[in-house]
């Protein structure tokens, strides 16, 4: 049995070595101890599954970057099979790459890895029990992932806390990507990440559309160190749980529509999710962008959302942007522990938006409740509808900004509607009109 299985793995290597062509998996299961290489070079082949169903069975002694590696290909399919990964517990060596390493390098184990690799798609996989990144993309370009189905994925550091595996990654400048009706639940980490280091090319001109995303560990989408990615159409919930699993220690509470990095000429619209365990959007490295017609939506009891945080969080730790230019218009923040936008730098609007059940918290209110303990020299900060601020991780000038046409309610908001941190003043800034009242 063992030989037979060696022999059939031997003549899909072969077949793949060929570097070119329609390949059909054998039906049923096939398991693997070692990557299934196309090779470099490879050009127009299809890896397919067949008719029956295939599927990739990954053995618990598997050794290798991924079940199937693409590296230095171009105009690559793989479609309709499944990966199975060898996931029995989720406590593993892994936390994050040191040394700036990419994450292809450092972590093992994943579903696919694409490297250095022109025109690839990727259509109608389903990948489950993947014990790091089921779809990992480095340095690639024009990548189209479509009607992926991603399921109790990613592992734990030995804390026990997420080590950001479990989704789709995209890092190293992957240019011209399309991430489309993909299915992600029960993993650990991230469900759609763009990464890359401050060294590294920015990912471009992706759009990121029709997913949907549940019970993921951290944040369901982020957009890191990128320039025109469009964020559209997309749902989900559940995010931040199971609330064990949430990194607390490193702050990495879960966000719907997250940014880290230079990011401009952005879009984030239409996307819906409910029972948010952290911050519905946060805007840190966003520059020059649009932000419309989103929501966030928790309305069960705030004790089940321990890590509830602010709606929409402007920052600027990067230094290579500045937070201006950024309109924040038509969406709906509902049932968060504080206010509703933290907003730093100049020249941003934010405009007719619903931003109700604020400060659940109950900061403000003596005593000084347990969640609102912190910066307690600047009482606005986390009571206040949207709170004007001068610095988002670097100082920057607050002014310009126009706040106007919103409906904001929340415990002490009608006193607290648009407040300034201090060395910001109102009068820098458009404020008025708005409509507040407190519950």
């Amino acid at each position: 049995m063992l030989l037979a299985a060696a022999f059939l793995v031997a003549n899909i290597q072969a077949a793949l070595d060929r570097a070119r062509g329609d390949i059909v998996l054998p039906a049923g299961e096939t398991r693997i101890d070692r990557p299934l290489v196309v090779p470099n070079g490879a050009r127009r082949l299809k890896l397919r599954g067949a008719a029956t169903g295939s599927t990739l069975v990954m053995n618990p002694g598997f050794q290798g970057s991924a079940a199937i590696v693409v590296d230095g290909a171009s105009e690559v399919t793989l479609s309709g099979f499944e990966i199975r990964g060898n996931r029995t517990e989720l406590k593993s060596p892994w936390y994050l790459p040191l040394k700036e390493a990419a994450f292809a390098d450092f972590y093992p184990e994943n579903g696919i890895l694409i490297r250095n690799t022109r025109r690839i798609t990727v259509r109608n996989v389903h990948l489950n029990a993947i014990r790091t990144f089921p779809v990992l993309v480095s340095a690639s370009s024009n990548v189209t992932l479509d009607a992926l189905r991603i399921f109790d994925s990613g592992t734990l550091n030995q804390a026990g806390r997420n080590n950001t595996t479990g989704g789709i990654l995209l890092e190293e400048g992957v240019a011209t990507f399309e991430i489309v009706r993909c299915v992600i639940e029960r993993i650990t980490g991230n469900g759609i990440w763009t990464h890359s280091y401050a060294r590294s090319p920015r990912q471009s001109d992706g759009w990121i559309h029709t997913n949907s995303i549940s019970t993921v560990g951290r944040d369901a989408i982020q957009v890191g160190h990128a320039t025109r990615v469009r964020v559209e159409d997309n749902r989900g919930s559940d995010l931040g749980f199971p609330v064990e699993i949430v990194d607390v220690e490193s702050h990495g509470v879960a966000v719907a529509l997250d940014t880290a990095g230079n990011v401009d000429h952005a879009s984030y619209a239409r996307n819906h999710f409910t029972d948010v365990n952290g911050q519905c959007i946060d805007l840190d490295g966003f520059h020059d962008g649009q932000v419309r017609d989103n929501s966030c939506i928790n309305r069960k009891p705030l004790q089940a959302y321990p890590a509830s945080h602010y709606g929409i969080v402007f920052g600027n730790n990067d230094p290579g942007m500045e937070s201006t230019g950024v309109t924040v218009a038509g969406n709906t923040l509902e049932g968060f522990a504080y206010g509703g936008v933290f907003l730093v730098g100049s020249n941003n609007r934010i405009q007719n938006n619903r931003m109700l059940d604020l400060n659940r918290a109950h900061c403000g209110s003596t005593p000084t409740p347990a969640r609102c303990n912190y910066a307690l020299d600047q009482p606005d900060l986390l009571r206040s509808g949207v709170h004007i601020a001068s610095n988002g991780g670097r100082p920057a000038a607050a002014t310009a900004n126009i706040v106007i046409g919103n409906e904001i309610s929340g415990y002490g908001i009608s006193d607290h509607c648009v407040t300034t941190a201090p060395g910001v003043t109102l009068d820098a800034n458009t404020t008025t009109p708005n409509q507040c009242s407190s519950k």
